[in-house]
C-alpha cells in the first residue's frame, strides 16, 4: 500500500459535519484527502483548514449529483498531481455523504424534489461507487486483506418511513440496498463496503441554528447523551476502515446515548 493513501469524500457542506470531520480525522490517520461538494467556497476552505492544520487536501467541487458529475471529477482526481510523489498515491477509502433533505408531506412532494432525491442517492452514488471500486481493483491486497473500504452514510430513513419522508426514506431505502449489494458482490474481491445508519442528531452549524429555543441549543450543543458528534461518527468510520478481512462490518448503527428506538 502506498505510504499516504488518498481517502475520496463526497457530501462536505460547510464542514461542520460528517464529512468535514471525516475528513479532518483520515488526515490526522495519515490520508490524503480529495474533497468532494457542492459549494466551491466551502469546499475550499474546509481543504484549506486541514492543510494548515498540516494535512494534505484538495477540493474537487461539482455543480451538481448527477452521474456525469461525478464521473467527471473523477478524471481530474486521477490526473491531480500531490505534493511528494511521483506517481499517483492509490484510493484506499472512500466515503459516500451526499444528502437530499426532502421532508414533506407526500402530496407537497415536486417532480423536482424527487430528480434531487434520486441523483443524489441513486445517479450520483452510482457513479462515485463505480468510479471508486474501479480504483480500489488496481489495488493489491494491503496487510487488512483489503482493497480498499467504501463507506455510505445512511440514516434513521434507510430503515424507516415516516409521515414526512416518502422522498427522503425512498432515497435512503435505494442506497442501504445498493450497499448491501455492493458488500456482496465485491467482498469476493477483497473490497470492503459498509453502510452506517445515522440514528440521531449531529451537532453541526446547521442543526444548531434550527434550534431557536436558548435552553434546547445550549443543551443540544453541550450533552452528547442527546445527539451525535461528528467526529465520533468519522472515528467510526476510521474504525471500519481499520477491519481486517476476517471480521468486516457491512452496517453500523450510530445514535447517542439517550435516543429513543
Amino acid at each position: 500500500m502506498s505510504a499516504r493513501p488518498i481517502i475520496v469524500i463526497a457530501g462536505i457542506g460547510n464542514g461542520s459535519g460528517t464529512g468535514g470531520a471525516t475528513a479532518r480525522v483520515f488526515s490526522k490517520a495519515g490520508y490524503r484527502v480529495a474533497l468532494i461538494a457542492r459549494g466551491a467556497d466551502r469546499l475550499q476552505k474546509a481543504a484549506n483548514d486541514i492543510n494548515k492544520a498540516g494535512g494534505e487536501a484538495v477540493a474537487f467541487p461539482v455543480e451538481s449529483y448527477t452521474y456525469k458529475s461525478l464521473t467527471d471529477v473523477f478524471g481530474t482526481i486521477r490526473t491531480h498531481k500531490w505534493s511528494g510523489t511521483s506517481s499517483t498515491p492509490e484510493i484506499r477509502a472512500a466515503v459516500w455523504n451526499a444528502g437530499a433533505g426532502v421532508w414533506k408531506g407526500f402530496l407537497d412532494v415536486t417532480e423536482e424534489d424527487l430528480q434531487l432525491v434520486v441523483d443524489t442517492n441513486i445517479n450520483g452514488a452510482f457513479a462515485f461507487a463505480h468510479q471508486v471500486l474501479q480504483a480500489f481493483k488496481q489495488n493489491e491486497v494491503d496487510e487488512l486483506g483489503k482493497r480498499g473500504t467504501l463507506i455510505f452514510t445512511g440514516a434513521t430513513a434507510s430503515i424507516r418511513g415516516n409521515v414526512t419522508t416518502s422522498a427522503f426514506a425512498a432515497g435512503k431505502f435505494a442506497l442501504r440496498a445498493l450497499s448491501q449489494s455492493l458488500n456482496k458482490e465485491f467482498g469476493r474481491q477483497n473490497i470492503h463496503v459498509a453502510h452506517a445508519i445515522i440514528d440521531g442528531g449531529i451537532l453541526t452549524d446547521l442543526s444548531l441554528s434550527r434550534r431557536t429555543d436558548e435552553a434546547a441549543a445550549k443543551a443540544f450543543k453541550e450533552d452528547a447523551n442527546i445527539r451525535l458528534d461528528p467526529e465520533s461518527i468519522a472515528k467510526s468510520y476510521l474504525y471500519l476502515a481499520n477491519q481486517d478481512r476476517s471480521a468486516w462490518t457491512w452496517e453500523l448503527d450510530l445514535r447517542p446515548a439517550h435516543e429513543k428506538w
